[in-house]
C-alpha cells in the first residue's frame, strides 16, 4: 500500500482535531482534483495491512488505484479513534457534524477542485449516509456500500431481540483491537463501552434514534449510487435498499449476489468491481462527465444469488412483482425431517375459506432436547443438520424456476405459555432429495435465501414507515401478551433477489433462536427466560401465510 502524501490534522468546532491521511498523485500533487474520502474508527494506520478477507476493516476500496484515476483520496480517523482528538461515541451527533467540517475543509485545499464524493463499505458506507444528510457544499454524491442506516433494527436489536454482535463482536473484538494493536502508528486504548451502552437501551430511544441516519434520510439532495449484498441480510441490506427508497435526491440502487460476508470485502476490494460500477459515478458527478453513460443505467440493478444475469428494474420493489400467498398448513410436506414436517399451500389466492388439510396448529416446547448449538442439531451421521430440530412449512417441488424479489412478509397466528417469546424465521431453498437419503436419516441439502425476526412484545409497526408487505416496528413501548392468546403477528422478512430451481421447494424455518453455526457472528443470545411452549395456527379461522413476490420476468 501507497504511503499517504501526508498525515493532516483538521480543526473541528470545539476545539478537536481529526486526523486524516491525505493521499495525493505524486506525478501532479500540485494539481486541484476531485477527492474521495473514507471515513471509520478503524483508523489509516491500519491500510497497512493487506486488503484482504482476513481483515474485514479493510473497506476503503483501492485507492492507489483511484488516485491513478486522477483522483485525491482522504481517510479520516473518526472522533476519538485512531490520531484524531475527542472521545468515541459511535455515530454521535459530534461524529455527525465533523463529516460537514471535514468535507468543507478538503474544498478548501489547493489540491482539491472542490468536489468531494464519499465511498467505502459497511461503517465507511453509513458514514456517507450522514455526510448526504448534513449537506455539505461541496459533496457532490455518496456511493455507500453495504452499509445499514439504523444500528437498532439492524444489528443490536433485530426484531427486538438482543444481538452479540455490536458490543461483544464488533466493537470489543474488531474497533478497540485494531485501534490499541494498529498496523503501524501509536496505541490507542478505546475506554467508552459501547457493548453496555446497548444493553443499557433495549428500546429505540433517543441514543439510537440520533444515531440512525433513516430518521434523516428524506434530507438526502446528492446522487446516490446504493450498492447492496442480498447475502447480508443480518446487518447492512435493508439499509442499502431504505436508503434509496427514501433518499430525496438522484438515485440508483445496485444489489449484488455475493456469496458470503467475506467474498462482499473481496469484492469491494477489487480494482475490477471500481473500475466497472463505481468509477462511472464518480466521473459523472465528481469530474462532470454527463455523457460517460451512467445516466443512462436503469434506476434498479441487481443479480439474483446463483446467477450470473443482471437484471433491472425502474423502481423498487420491481412493478411487476406479484404477490404469492403460501399458506402455513400442518399436512406432512414428507419431505424433510423436522420438529413437524408442515407443508406451505400455494393456491388459496381466491379461496380465503377453503379447508385447510392436516391439523390446525403446530406447537413446540423450548429449549428442545435435541439442540446442541444453538438450535440446531445433528443428523444420525453426527454432522449439524439446521432443519432437524425446527419447525418447517415446505411447499411441494417446484415444476417451474421461481424469481422472486422484493421484501417478504410472514402472517403467523400464534399464541405462547409466556407473556413474551421470540420469533426467527429463514426462508431457505430446499434442493431435491436422494430417495434413499431419507431412508437413512439424511435431510435434503438447503441454503437460506433471507431471514425475519420479531419479539412479540414488540409486535406494534410504526405508521410512518410500514407498507403493507414490508412492516417495521417501532420498538419503543414493548407490550406483553397474554398467555395462550392468540395473536396476529406481521413479521419482516429481509428482502431478497433469489431464483428457486426447477425441482427444488420453498422451505419456512422457525424457532425462538438460532446458532453461531448458521449465523456466525450474527447469532443471538439465547437466555434463561425462554422456557415455554409456543403454539402456531394454520387452519381458515387463522390462516397463517407467507407473502412471497414473484416477478413475471423470466430468470
Amino acid at each position: 500500500m501507497t504511503e499517504p502524501t501526508r498525515i493532516v490534522r483538521i480543526p473541528m468546532r470545539d476545539g478537536i482535531e481529526i486526523a486524516a491521511a491525505l493521499y495525493l498523485p505524486p506525478e501532479a500533487a500540485s494539481v486541484s482534483r476531485p477527492t474521495l474520502l473514507a471515513a471509520s474508527p478503524y483508523r489509516f494506520d491500519n491500510n497497512a495491512a493487506p486488503a484482504r478477507p482476513v481483515f474485514l476493516w479493510r473497506e476503503t476500496g483501492p485507492i492507489e488505484w483511484y488516485l491513478a484515476q486522477g483522483y485525491a483520496f482522504v481517510h479520516m480517523d473518526v472522533r476519538g479513534t485512531g490520531r484524531s482528538g475527542g472521545d468515541y461515541r459511535y455515530m454521535c451527533p459530534a461524529e455527525q457534524r465533523d463529516l460537514y467540517e471535514v468535507i468543507e475543509w478538503i474544498a478548501r485545499q489547493p489540491w482539491s477542485n472542490g468536489r468531494v464524493g464519499g465511498i467505502g463499505q459497511s461503517y465507511y458506507a453509513r458514514m456517507q449516509w450522514f455526510m448526504a444528510i448534513q449537506g455539505p457544499p461541496a459533496l457532490k454524491c455518496i456511493a455507500p456500500f453495504d452499509g445499514n442506516v439504523d444500528t437498532y433494527r439492524a444489528s443490536a436489536y433485530t426484531g427486538g431481540i438482543p444481538g452479540e454482535f455490536p458490543g461483544q463482536t464488533w466493537y470489543n473484538g474488531t474497533v478497540r483491537t485494531v485501534n490499541q494493536y494498529p498496523a503501524q502508528g501509536p496505541s490507542r486504548l478505546l475506554e467508552w463501552d459501547y457493548a453496555l451502552a446497548v444493553r443499557q437501551h433495549p428500546t429505540y430511544d433517543d441514543f439510537w434514534r440520533e444515531r440512525a441516519a433513516a430518521e434523516s434520510l428524506d434530507r438526502i439532495r446528492v446522487p446516490v449510487l446504493s450498492i447492496g449484498v442480498w447475502r447480508k441480510v443480518d446487518l447492512h441490506l435493508n439499509g442499502n435498499i431504505v436508503g434509496f427508497e427514501r433518499s430525496g435526491g438522484p438515485k440508483k440502487l445496485l444489489v449484488f449476489n455475493s456469496s458470503s460476508v467475506q467474498d462482499a470485502v473481496s469484492d469491494f476490494s477489487s480494482v475490477a468491481f471500481h473500475e466497472r460500477h463505481l468509477l462511472p459515478f464518480y466521473d459523472r458527478y465528481l469530474k462532470e462527465e454527463v455523457d460517460n453513460g451512467y445516466d443512462r443505467l436503469p434506476p434498479v440493478r441487481y443479480y439474483v444469488t446463483g446467477s450470473p444475469e443482471l437484471h433491472t428494474a425502474e423502481q423498487w420493489p420491481p412493478a411487476d412483482a406479484a404477490y404469492r400467498e403460501f399458506r402455513l398448513s400442518g399436512r406432512p410436506s414428507g419431505s424433510v425431517q423436522s420438529l413437524n414436517d408442515g407443508s406451505l399451500d400455494d393456491g388459496f389466492l381466491d379461496e380465503a375459506d377453503a379447508p385447510v388439510e392436516g391439523p390446525a396448529s403446530t406447537s413446540y416446547e423450548y429449549p428442545d432436547p435435541g439442540w446442541r448449538i444453538g438450535v440446531v442439531g445433528f443428523d444420525e451421521r453426527g454432522r449439524p443438520d439446521p432443519a432437524r430440530r425446527v419447525l418447517t412449512f415446505t411447499s411441494p417441488a417446484l415444476t417451474a424456476p421461481l424469481h422472486v424479489c422484493g421484501p417478504i412478509k410472514l402472517v403467523l397466528y400464534a399464541a405462547s405459555s409466556g407473556t413474551d417469546t421470540d420469533f426467527i424465521v429463514k426462508l431457505s431453498e430446499q434442493a431435491p432429495r436422494d430417495p434413499g437419503e431419507l431412508a437413512r436419516g439424511v435431510n435434503p441439502a438447503s441454503q437460506v435465501v433471507t431471514k425475519g425476526w420479531l419479539r412479540a412484545s414488540h409486535r406494534a409497526l410504526d405508521p410512518r414507515w410500514s407498507r403493507e408487505m414490508a412492516p417495521q416496528y417501532a420498538h419503543d413501548a414493548p407490550s406483553d401478551i397474554v398467555p395462550r392468546q392468540v395473536v396476529r403477528y406481521q413479521i419482516a422478512i429481509m428482502p431478497t433477489g433469489h431464483c428457486f430451481r426447477a425441482g427444488s421447494r420453498l422451505r419456512l424455518e422457525i424457532a425462538n433462536g438460532d446458532s453461531m453455526l448458521t449465523e456466525n457472528v450474527f447469532a443471538h443470545e439465547y437466555g434463561p427466560r425462554k422456557v415455554g411452549r409456543d403454539t402456531f395456527f394454520h387452519s381458515a379461522e387463522h390462516p397463517s401465510a407467507l407473502f412471497i413476490p414473484v416477478r413475471s420476468t423470466s430468470p
